[in-house]
């Protein structure tokens, strides 16, 4: 007797929550139960700006899966810079959400991150994970064999080394502006700085509010948090918290 659970892409709903990976459990008289999870393909894009295109990176990725016979399940646009923390953009998700033998494939490496330590940090979490990744036009493959476990324990290893160098330049930076007599901290009503994406936006931000736009709209068209629109809104006059008890505020008209 034969018994089979199954929730896939293709049917609304089921048993299991598993958005992107098909379960199958078969359990007979003859064979044990046996899960298998289908292998998923992830197309990994990023700009940096609004006014570049993903067209090209989404070509590049097409014509490089029908080479290599390959199916692209699900596809990862983001609009943000490559500096951001991984974790904090689309690809944080896209990291945590892969499974075992998944694979993602990006157009060059640096679409992965900026720096050398934050790709790799994020290639060190695919090895763990045991997911592959592959770029076209750097043509690395990280998978499951021996080069890719040593290049895994390699980033590992590069990743802490840089986090640890990181932590002492920061700790000696700090002890030498103290020994100098220098301030290492903001003083008591010392306002932040204004938000470089909501100063060049000043004026479609004005025109969006006066459209009658709600404002969490306005901070995710600016990819930023509505926190930081509210702060900004609040130091240049178009927003006047009216009953807002934080301490900072009240005392130092600080909006935080």
């Amino acid at each position: 007797m034969n018994v089979a659970l199954r929730n896939t892409t293709n049917t609304p709903g089921g048993l299991f929550a598993l958005p992107t990976h098909r379960l199958s459990l078969v359990n007979s008289w003859n064979s044990p139960a046996n899960l298998i999870l289908t292998i998923m393909t992830y197309g990994y894009i990023r700009v940096s700006t609004d006014t570049q295109t993903v067209d090209n990176q989404r070509y590049e990725i097409e014509r490089f899966a029908q080479k290599e016979s390959l199916v692209v399940d699900d596809w990862i646009e983001e609009t943000t810079s490559g500096a951001k923390i991984y974790s904090k953009r689309a690809l944080g998700k896209l990291l945590k959400k892969a499974q075992k033998g998944d694979l993602i494939i990006a157009s060059e490496i640096s679409r992965l991150g900026r720096s050398l330590f934050m790709v790799m940090e994020i290639l060190n979490i695919c090895m763990t994970k045991e997911v592959r990744v592959w770029t076209i036009k750097d043509n690395y493959r990280l998978g499951e064999d021996i080069q890719s476990k040593v290049l895994a324990f390699a980033f590992g290893l590069s990743a802490e080394i840089e986090r640890k160098l990181i932590s002492d330049r920061t700790r000696e930076a700090l002890k030498l502006r103290r020994a100098q007599g220098k301030k290492w901290w903001h003083d008591k009503g010392q306002r932040l700085r204004l938000n470089p994406k909501c100063v060049e936006k000043h004026d479609w931000i004005v025109a969006k509010i006066d459209e009658g736009m709600e404002k969490t709209k306005i901070a995710k068209r600016l990819h930023i948090s509505t926190c930081t629109l509210y702060r900004y809104l609040v130091y240049t006059g178009l927003y006047t918290p009216e009953n807002c008890q934080r301490e900072c505020w009240k005392e130092h008209g600080i909006f935080r």
